[in-house]
């Protein structure tokens, strides 16, 4: 039996993910059978760094193609970092005292306070739904791109968790293909469904609606 696509070495996953989203099947979302245009792209977590320059070289490869099903030019992709972007979003916001930022004040209480109050503020003011999700969606109305990337999931782990964010961009993002880089598994069994297994040890949640990049045709 053949090695697995995601368990073989980072060129062959490099080839295998220019062949599936530079394919005109991928680009115009065919044989969805009216699920939504979500792939996981899994990686091992010790392989972070190789996988940021993997996803750099990827975008620039798939730039520089020239395919028929795009009018001769290459795919744009959008790359939205969860962890860069939660960074702007709190340096943008208001804090509570007169000409303070919220990311500057969180910097200041850190050191002082205990990881479940930090948890429970950052979640609170890294708001999915209020926040995250609509920056998103400004991004989106204001590129022009053909494929979304979803990067930094395992630096923004917990205060903001992957199922969730793919739940609720469900609304946001179904007009074009999105890839979510992964740090661990997403697996799949008849008896517990699917679900995202970070770093390969936590388990995330159930999340169903998205395909396996590695397990996809182009």
């Amino acid at each position: 039996m053949s090695q697995k696509i995601s368990q073989q070495s980072l060129h062959n996953r490099f080839e295998h993910l220019v062949k599936v989203i530079s394919s005109e099947r991928f680009l115009q979302m065919r044989g969805l059978n009216n699920d939504l245009p979500f792939y996981i792209c899994e990686f091992r977590a010790s392989e972070a760094v190789e996988m940021q320059r993997l996803q750099r070289q990827l975008i620039n490869t798939l730039g520089n193609l020239s395919l028929p099903c795009l009018g001769g030019r290459g795919v744009k992709v959008l790359e939205i970092n969860l962890y860069d972007l939660s960074i702007e979003l709190l340096q943008a916001r208001e804090g509570s005292s007169e000409g303070s930022r919220l990311w500057d004040e969180i910097l200041t209480i850190e050191p002082d306070v205990d990881k479940d109050s930090l948890l429970e503020l950052l979640q609170n003011v890294l708001g999915i739904e209020d926040y995250l999700i609509p920056a998103i969606g400004q991004r989106l109305r204001e590129t022009d791109f053909d494929v979304l990337f979803l990067s930094g999931i395992g630096e923004v782990f917990p205060y903001i968790r992957s199922h969730n964010v793919l739940n609720n961009l469900q609304s946001t993002a179904k007009d074009k293909p999105t890839v979510l880089f992964f740090p661990g598994e997403y697996r799949h069994s008849l008896e517990n469904g699917a679900s995202l297994e970070l770093f390969g040890l936590l388990h995330d949640d159930k999340y169903y609606r998205a395909f396996n990049i590695f397990e996809t045709q182009a």
